[in-house]
């Protein structure tokens, strides 16, 4: 009996050692798989927040490269601006001196075509004075760069004194003024009847390149082209031709 009862102590207590054995080892791995699911969730955030980076940082470098083509296109435009606003600048001053040295070389011309016709009978100005001052008047306002109010004072002279010798000057200074404010049609009337009432005036071949020109900006490049070849044929050893040959040869090129 005592030999029984031993035996069932030794075997409850073995009960009593082995149950805390296998509650500690059940916890070692519940403890271990939870660290290994907390250490693969870890590094797929890594990873995802890595990936993230790397295409920010993408971003950000394609971003950097695009404002520095903008940067170099921002600079060549303004470098471009730059260049066209000087050319436009020394052109205005080129044409306004045009205007001057051209005006006083004509009135030389004129002087002596009207001292070469003194001994022509002609009809008599009505008030040679009031021509001359409606003249001079006009033409200050295109020297003053007041272009709208020249071709006004020049169309209004061609039809006060229509047997003035200011006639042509008058036609050819009218369609600059109307071309400069962008009237080119009318521009193109004037230096058309320029041409075809005075051909052999010193201004005439000019009118042709002022033609060329209405044309040109007017989409009309055949006429334009036509034109030019006129004043080479027409005009030949003229300033007015090698322009206009220049002229033609850079259209042949841009084609």
């Amino acid at each position: 009996m005592q030999a029984r009862n031993g035996v069932a102590a030794a075997l409850a207590a073995l009960f009593l050692v082995a149950v805390p054995a296998r509650a500690a080892l059940f916890d070692d791995e519940v403890a271990r798989q939870r660290i290994e699911d907390l250490r693969a969730d870890t590094k797929a955030r890594i990873d995802g927040l890595t990936q993230k980076l790397e295409q920010a940082q993408r971003v950000q470098l394609d971003l950097n490269n695009q404002i520095e083509g903008l940067r170099g296109e921002i600079a060549k435009l303004r470098g471009q601006v730059e260049v066209l606003t000087y050319e436009l600048e020394a052109a205005t001053k080129r044409q306004k001196d045009f205007y001057l040295d051209l005006d006083n070389r004509l009135r030389t011309l004129e002087s002596a075509q009207a001292q070469a016709q003194a001994a022509t009978p002609a009809e008599p100005a009505v008030d040679p004075a009031a021509e001359s001052r409606d003249y001079e008047a006009a033409l200050n306002l295109l020297k003053g760069g007041k272009y709208a109010d020249a071709q006004a004072a020049f169309e209004a002279f061609i039809k006060a004194w229509p047997k003035s010798s200011f006639q042509p000057a008058a036609h050819y200074w009218a369609a600059s003024a109307a071309f400069q404010t962008k009237a080119y049609a009318r521009a193109a009337e004037l230096y058309q009847q320029l041409h075809a009432q005075w051909p052999a005036d010193v201004r005439a071949p000019e009118a042709l390149l002022g033609l060329a020109n209405s044309q040109q900006v007017q989409g009309d490049a055949k006429g334009a082209k036509k034109t030019l070849e006129s004043v080479v044929a027409q005009y030949p050893g003229t300033p007015s031709a090698d322009t206009a040959r220049q002229r033609l040869k850079q259209s042949a090129q841009k084609k």
